[in-house]
C-alpha cells in the first residue's frame, strides 16, 4: 500500500489559500497512491473563537464538496483536518475522504490548551473498513493518551492515521509515543505534522510511518515534504503471530477501588 504524507505549512483562520495546497497535491500525487495524509486543521489552519464562527463547515460545504470531487477525480483516499460546525458547535474535525465519499469521521477528544475556548471536544472512538483494513483516526494531543489508540485496537484498529499540529518543543514527545502506540497496539500508525509558523508557534514537522513492531519506517525533517512510502501489510500478521496485546491484556476499562489498612489502594478484578 503506497501512502504520501503531506507535511504542509497552513494559513490560520482562513480556508482558500489552504484548499488550494491541498487540491494541487492532490492533483500531483503519483496515480499508484492509495491515501494521502495531511495535518490536523489543515483547511482553515488553527482559528480564533472569533474566525471559526467565519471559517467553520459542515462536512457537506463547499470545502470538503471540493476535496471529495478532486479525490474521486484522482481516485485515491486523503484523510485531513477541518474546523466543522453542527448544530452551533465547534470540531477539531478529521475525516478519511474515499472516491466514495466520507469514510470516517473523528472528533478530537482531547482538546490541547489552544483548542479550549475554541472547538468542543468529540465523545465517540470510532474505526471503519476502508480498502479491506480498519482504520482509526486520532489528532494530535490524543495519541498522548495510551486509553485513545488502545480503544481503536480494540475495535480491531490495524491503520491509526494521525493528522498533527504538534509545536515546538513538543516533536520529541509525539515521536516516542507514535511509535509506541503502533507497538503497543500492534498497528500501522502514520503520522504527519504541521510545518512552519503560525499563531506565535513553530511547528515542528518531524511525521513519520511506524510498523506494528514499532519501528520507523521514515521520517521528515521541519520543512515542507511531501513523501511516498510504501507499506507491507503483511507486518500486521507478523507482527501479531505470537501474542496479540489486545487479547491477552487482563487490566479492565473499570474496577472495584480498594484500600488497605496500611494504606495501599488498588483495582481488583476476577
Amino acid at each position: 500500500m503506497k501512502i504520501q504524507l503531506a507535511q504542509i505549512s497552513s494559513q490560520d483562520g482562513v480556508t482558500a489559500p489552504n484548499l488550494q495546497k491541498v487540491l494541487s497535491i492532490i492533483a500531483q500525487a503519483p496515480d499508484d497512491t492509495d491515501l494521502i495524509v495531511f495535518p490536523e486543521t489543515c483547511l482553515m489552519g488553527f482559528p480564533s473563537a472569533e474566525e471559526v464562527k467565519q471559517v467553520a463547515e459542515t462536512e457537506d460545504g463547499p470545502t470538503l464538496a471540493a476535496v471529495k470531487a478532486a479525490v474521486k477525480a484522482k481516485n485515491i483516499s486523503v484523510a485531513l483536518g477541518f474546523a466543522e460546525i453542527d448544530n452551533g458547535k465547534f470540531y477539531n474535525t478529521t475525516v478519511l475522504v474515499s472516491p466514495e465519499g466520507i469514510a470516517l469521521k473523528y472528533r478530537k477528544t482531547h482538546l490541547w490548551a489552544t483548542d479550549v475556548g475554541v472547538f468542543e471536544p468529540g465523545n465517540q472512538m470510532v474505526t471503519g473498513l476502508w480498502k479491506g483494513l480498519r482504520v482509526g483516526i486520532l489528532i494530535c494531543f490524543d495519541i498522548e493518551f495510551p486509553e485513545t489508540a488502545r480503544a481503536l485496537a480494540m475495535q480491531g484498529a490495524d491503520l491509526l492515521i494521525v493528522t498533527n499540529g504538534n509545536m515546538d518543543p513538543y516533536g520529541p514527545v509525539h515521536r516516542a509515543l507514535i511509535t509506541a502506540r503502533a507497538m503497543e497496539n500492534q498497528v500501522f500508525a502514520v503520522m504527519v505534522n504541521r510545518c512552519g509558523t503560525g499563531c506565535g508557534l513553530t511547528f515542528a514537522g518531524d511525521s513519520a510511518v511506524v510498523n506494528p513492531f514499532g519501528e520507523v519506517l521514515t521520517a521528515l525533517g521541519r520543512e515542507e515534504e511531501i513523501r511516498s512510502f510504501e507499506i507491507d501489510l503483511d507486518d500486521l500478521q507478523k507482527s501479531r503471530a505470537d501474542y496479540r496485546y489486545t487479547q491477552l491484556r487482563r487490566i479492565p476499562l473499570t474496577g472495584e477501588l480498594q484500600s488497605s489498612e496500611q494504606g495501599q489502594t488498588a483495582f481488583v478484578f476476577s
